[in-house]
């Protein structure tokens, strides 16, 4: 078959030439699989489910049983360039996963974990012993008997890591006792399946003379032994080239580690060890302990693990043939395997577990997740079909337990297991409190370092004088994309149960490095962690955090940053949602830190460097009193010069009631772009006394305090934001809007979460400098928010119902 064609137009079929037809046959791979991902999706199956669904489904199975197709899209004459392409993304991902493997960690796991994992290999090695007898008395007649036990051993004995941390932090267990357990045990697990997969690839390639198998081992030994005491201290030296995140991989450095992966693969290829193996080892030898190998990641994973891998699980696809498992004797054989595998990881796992005193919960829950098979599994699938110690009966046999035994797992996970969450009940769930000198505990959470001076220097100017001040939380937010570098975020989560950095990581992070330097330089308490969740449910993380810490306030960066020109663009949409659902669901207050560089750029402030002129916009309201709290804190800082200046209606306001009628109907793309104000009744003679109580203490030499009529809030607000007199405005979200904010309830909003004032501050037509932050008060009687439109009315009386209209005077 030639490479290219000439052209339709000189009457080549693209499809008779290699590159073309190999063009369609990725595109029809990535469609079908990312279909079946997102069809998948809601219930929370890895994307390694539609893969290896998505090869059955393109291979005989299925829609091969066309001729037509099977000719056209997957011919006999193209499978050799389509197989080499899919081994050579296969070499290249079991080189990331060397590359993510940390033995370092491996070798610190606990004798709990150690036993797990023995138990978990040994009691389905021996199932898979005796399930090998039964096969080769049956379909697998006339096997070896050696390589055939060891394939079957290792087929039913092998937990898939990556898997196993995709659906851990998919359903919240990534550190858990139980999810750390199975982690742990899992990565031995990964470890001792390979050693056992080389001796099984060793003992298949022995037609000639059982002594060849001792040459090959011996060879595959000395290999280890090479990368291990030659290779791996010249990547050691090359990795440490770049010392920190700031210096990018020089190309030579990437040239000569993608080489390393081709010769190693050769070399065990030339051994008669396959070619994946070289590369696994060769992943181990990169060292671990500096910013080298998450930039390999970053370059290589997304190619790899996005475009080249899936075609290796369509090339497995094409070789399973659901159809050759016919008839009682076949699908008994099925049920056995499949009975066989989950007896053996589960029971065994879950004796053991039992002896170590784990409760009997969480012992069934790690049996199950032990349980989880994947890529692994499919390697040890097609290396036995290859060398022909499987037929294609016993092959889709085997690959269809590997896909049973994953897909039960998320779903019994979620039944049998359910972490205790329990709400932890406390008192300073705001920042406005009784007494003042008590310990204000904030959670700041940071989309990554460009949000670290900003925060760090808003809690620098508002960590106030007193003793205990602060005790501060920082929260990286991390989206967990479906990448398979996940297991590199697994390894820097900690035994308490939350995410955090690994401190030996320390160094290399900027982070933990930035805020560890922070806490020993002033009198905060900083303890940094990691969520690493999805974003459609990262809020459930953080008022998680929040709840289990006692947070009084969660501080989020706004979703957009602020171009070189002024204006604010949007960097992910996706923090905007989880923005918004904690706006919704936190347990305390909650500010929304809109950042232009006014808190001291992009570095860290001095104590002594601290000079900012805030100003509070008081409106009324409890958002507005809970903003005004916030800056007489700031004020104590003898860098902070506060503004107060509070808006009252003008005489040329219209006094007629602004009557707000609620939108109870569903919500459409209208509805999503007005603000949305509280259905609570309240007391407007009560909500005025506690405005007037307020603003009593700000009437001292230390706090500016200013009283301005406007009959036009937005030109207010606007005007004095353009004035450049003020680096921060501090404002109230106003769902309980008074007279002036209520006005603005007709305004086509572009950020309605942030509250009319908000919106206005950082409306993309507006170019100021300033700062904002929102913020919004914790009170249980205004969760409850919907979208209103204003109409005019005579009425002469403020009114709150939760069925009714809103009338304000």
């Amino acid at each position: 078959m030639s490479i290219t064609s000439n052209g339709a137009w000189q009457g080549d079929n693209p499809m008779n030439f290699a590159l073309p037809l190999l063009i369609v046959q990725i595109c029809i791979v990535l469609i079908v699989t990312r279909t079946l991902a997102f069809l998948l999706k809601p219930l929370r199956q890895p994307r390694v489910i539609a893969e290896i669904l998505g090869g059955i489904l393109l291979g005989p199975s299925a829609l091969g049983r066309s001729e037509s197709y099977m000719s056209t899209i997957f011919p006999s004459k193209g499978t050799t360039v389509f197989g080499t392409v899919a081994d050579f993304g296969l070499l290249f991902f079991l080189f990331l996963v060397g590359l993510e493997l940390d033995l370092q960690a491996i070798k610190r796991t606990g004798r709990k974990a150690l036993a797990i994992a023995t138990a978990g290999i040994t009691l389905p090695f021996l199932g898979g012993v005796g399930v090998a007898y039964v096969f080769r008395a049956t379909i697998s007649k006339g096997v070896g008997y050696a390589q055939f036990l060891v394939f079957m051993g290792v087929a039913l004995s092998i937990t898939a890591l990556p898997v196993l941390a995709r659906i851990l932090a998919e359903l919240k267990l990534l550190t858990t006792d139980v999810g750390q357990m199975a982690m742990a045990a899992a990565a031995v697990n990964d470890v001792v399946a390979w050693v056992l997969l080389a001796l099984a690839i060793a003992l298949s390639g022995t037609d000639k003379s059982p002594v060849i198998s001792v040459y090959v081992l011996l060879c595959g030994i000395g290999f280890v032994l090479i990368m291990f005491l030659v290779v791996k201290p010249i990547m050691t030296r090359i990795g440490h080239r770049s010392p920190d995140n700031e210096v990018p991989i020089s190309e030579i450095s990437v040239c000569i580690t993608l080489a390393g992966v081709l010769v190693a693969g050769f070399a065990t290829d030339a051994i008669g060890i396959d070619a994946i193996f070289g590369a696994f080892v060769f992943g181990l030898t990169i060292p671990k302990d500096g910013p080298f190998a998450g930039m390999l990641i970053e370059k290589i994973e997304d190619f790899v693990s996005a475009l080249l891998l899936p075609l290796y699980f369509v090339a497995s696809g094409l070789k399973t043939n659901v159809a050759t498992i016919h008839g009682s004797k076949s699908w008994g054989l099925l049920v056995l395997v499949i009975v066989t595998a989950c007896a053996g990881k589960i029971l065994g796992t879950f004796l053991v577990a039992i002896i170590h005193k784990v409760p009997r919960r969480e012992a069934l829950t790690l049996g199950f997740l032990m349980n989880t098979k994947g890529l692994v599994e499919l390697i040890v699938l097609n290396i036995g079909k290859d060398r022909k110690v499987l037929n294609d009966e016993a092959f889709a046999i085997l690959v269809l337990m590997a896909l049973f035994t994953t897909v039960i797992t998320t779903p019994i996970v979620t039944m049998i297991y359910k972490p205790a969450r329990k709400a932890t009940p406390y008192k300073h769930r705001k920042i406005q409190r009784e007494k003042a000198e008590d310990e204000l505990r904030i959670l700041g959470c940071l989309h990554g370092t460009r949000n670290i001076p900003a925060i760090m220097n808003l809690i620098e100017a508002s960590r106030g004088i007193r003793k205990p001040a602060l005790r501060l939380y920082i929260m990286h937010l991390v989206e967990l994309s479906e990448r398979s570098s996940a297991i590199m975020m697994v390894h820097k989560a900690r035994k308490n149960g939350l995410p955090f950095w690994n401190r030996k990581r320390s160094q290399q992070d900027q982070i933990v490095v930035a805020f560890e330097a922070y806490e020993q330089l002033s009198k905060v308490a900083v303890r940094p962690m990691t969520a690493i969740s999805a974003i459609q449910d990262m809020h459930e993380d953080i008022c998680n955090i929040a709840n289990q810490k006692r947070i009084a306030m969660i501080i989020l960066p706004f979703h957009k940053y602020q171009r070189v020109d002024g204006v604010l663009e949007t960097v992910s949409l996706g923090f905007r949602t989880v923005n918004q659902k904690v706006l919704k669901h936190a347990p305390c207050s909650v500010g929304i830190l809109v950042d232009r560089g006014q808190l001291g750029g992009q570095s860290q402030l001095a104590p002594s460097n601290v000079d900012h002129h805030v100003a509070v916009l008081f409106f009324g309201g409890p958002d507005d009193r809970e903003a005004l709290v916030f800056g007489r804190r700031m004020a104590e800082h003898p860098g902070i010069k506060l503004t107060v200046i509070r808006f009252l209606p003008g005489t040329d306001f219209d006094h007629t009631a602004i009557n707000l009628t609620p939108l109870l109907s569903h919500e459409d793309e209208t509805h999503q772009r007005l603000y949305k104000f509280s259905t609570a009744e309240m007391n407007i003679d009560r909500e005025k006394e506690l405005d007037e109580e307020a603003l009593k203490v700000v009437t001292n030499e230390s706090i500016v305090y200013e009283e301005r009529e406007t009959s036009n809030t937005v030109e207010s607000v606007l005007a004095m934001a353009k004035s450049n007199k003020y680096h921060m405005f501090l404002v109230g979200r106003g769902r309980f809007p008074s007279p002036l904010v209520a006005d603005l309830a007709d305004r086509t909003a572009e950020c309605p979460e942030l509250g009319p004032i908000g919106d206005v501050l950082t409306s993309s037509s507006v170019r100021i400098t300033a700062s904002v932050l929102v913020i919004q008060q914790h009170d249980v009687i205004h969760k409850d928010e919907v979208a209103f439109l204003k109409t005019s009315s005579s009425a002469s009386q403020f009114r709150n119902l939760s069925s009714h209209s809103i009338e304000i005077e």
